[in-house]
């Protein structure tokens, strides 16, 4: 009888025509997903008349098998194993229009094995222009061990970066080289110079820094290690700058990248801009020649930024450190870009844990289990100076790098005297964190102390200390924290 009953069931799923998502099978409240599933959460906002349910079987039938109508070449393969399942929909309270999390589980033979560019296309890759959807987002995935172990990973990760710099203990800083467009390859190396031997670790160019008409790469990459290695001869310490090496083709990259290691550059750096098949294979260079890999977000607000629409830049996050680089900026919580400070804190959990677990006020749809893949630096930069170094180390961390562009070259004794105000800063805030005072409720008070005995972070006090950036975050958590009674 039971064959019976499910000989019916295929007959009418594969019969002529067209028929709803949810009746193809692409809804399945009963399935249970598999420890080998890839696992998405998205945020659908259906259109006026369609069934949540629907919808969310619509999501998970066109990021997989489905089309508009039956195809009878469906017969030809076990489609149940290939279909993707919305099993849970949930909606959000208070959205309006409304909003729902849809669940979808995809069978792990559904991907190539270590590609992203094969994970993306498969997931967002066509869904998101479907016109029974007044907006989707991607808001989180769970990618099995099976599947993270077939990515190489991050190319040195936090603890190898850390013996190749001889830093421990402490975030790194560094500085974005200002202004990011226009000078002249010398006068862009003497910034770095200025910069390194102030104190940072690390300077940068910016996303769009390539091989402009004022300044060619070579140009720049000489003369920037060439202070380089003069501000390590002047200070004793490991200094670095990212090179980017972001290009119009591979071919220049991989040129860009081999001179500046024939140079000595402990680090390069690529823009996410030049796509992910390409941030992968950058990441297998960078470890196999012993180069740190530095990855600037560029672009990512338009699609991660709004909360109804697009891809959580945790998942970007969670690609970035499955693809292989070393560093990715993730926010600041208190400086001049996006950052609610559940999320950041979120996608920070995402570039370092070996477990993130279930917790919605960070954005964690899901149990996330790395299987000891290591950990990358999530980076700091956009408005942010060294009054607010207690704020930056409370949410922050130090296991970061903290990137102080404007709050170092901008500073009214020079160049020098910002690096080394905030090297200050940050070295009198973990000092009294490690002492056991409360350097978050304190850290004005330390930080006016500490400017006592050093003019540069006097004057930097001076310049930036009530500068701030407060305004609503648009990507925020669903949840609110409520107070529990005790006792």
């Amino acid at each position: 009888m039971a064959d019976t009953q499910r000989s019916d069931r295929h007959r009418s799923r594969l019969s002529s025509g067209v028929m709803s998502y949810a009746s193809m099978g692409f809804y399945n409240a009963d399935y249970q997903p598999s420890d080998t599933d890839i696992l998405a959460a998205f945020r659908v906002t259906p259109q006026p008349g369609v069934e949540p349910e629907e919808a969310c079987a619509a999501v998970a039938g066109e990021s997989s098998t489905a089309t508009w109508t039956v195809v009878w070449t469906d017969r030809l393969t076990d489609y149940e194993t290939y279909q993707a399942k919305c099993y849970r929909v949930e909606p959000v309270p208070g959205s309006d229009p409304p909003q729902y999390i849809g669940y979808i589980a995809y069978d792990l033979d559904l991907f190539e094995e270590g590609s992203i560019a094969n994970l993306s296309s498969s997931i967002i890759g066509n869904v998101f222009g479907f016109k029974a959807l007044q907006a989707l987002r991607l808001e989180d995935l769970r990618i099995p061990p099976a599947y993270v172990k077939t990515f190489q990973g991050p190319a040195h990760g936090i603890v190898m970066e850390r013996e190749y710099l001889n830093k421990y203990g402490r975030p790194l800083l560094g500085a974005t080289t200002k202004p990011k467009l226009g000078l002249s390859a010398r006068n862009y190396g003497r910034v770095v110079y200025e910069a390194l031997r102030g104190g940072l670790d690390f300077t940068k160019d910016d996303e769009n820094i390539n091989s402009q008409q004022f300044m060619r790469w070579r140009d720049r990459y000489l003369h920037c290690m060439e202070a380089v290695n003069r501000a390590m001869e002047d200070t004793g310490e490991i200094k670095g700058h990212y090179l980017n090496v972001t290009a119009g083709t591979m071919e220049q990259m991989y040129e860009r990248a081999e001179f500046a290691r024939e140079l000595g550059s402990v680090v390069i750096m690529i823009d996410l801009t030049i796509g992910y098949t390409a941030i992968q294979s950058m990441a297998k260079w960078a470890r196999a020649n012993g180069v740190i890999l530095h990855l600037h977000r560029a672009a990512h607000a338009t699609y991660t930024r709004q909360k109804n629409h697009g891809v959580s830049f945790r998942v970007i996050a969670k690609w970035a450190r499955l693809m292989g680089v070393d560093h990715i900026h993730a926010g600041t919580v208190v400086g001049k870009l996006e950052g609610d400070p559940g999320m950041v804190k979120g996608y920070y959990a995402t570039c370092r844990d070996n477990i993130n677990a279930i917790d919605p006020a960070l954005g964690f749809y899901f149990d996330q289990d790395w299987a000891w893949m290591p950990g990358l630096f999530p980076v700091a930069s956009g408005g942010i100076h060294a009054g607010q170094m207690h704020l930056l180390l409370d949410h922050l961390g130090e296991d970061c790098v903290m990137q102080f562009g404007g709050g170092t070259i901008g500073h009214p004794m020079g160049i020098a005297a910002g690096a080394t105000a905030n090297r200050v800063a940050l070295e009198t805030m973990l000092q009294a964190r490690n002492e056991g005072r409360d350097y978050l409720r304190e850290g004005p008070a330390i930080l006016k102390q500490a400017a006592r005995k050093c003019a540069p972070l006097q004057a930097a006090l001076d310049t930036w200390g009530d500068i701030s950036f407060d305004y609503q975050s648009t990507d925020t958590p669903d949840v609110v924290a409520t107070p529990t009674a005790v006792g």
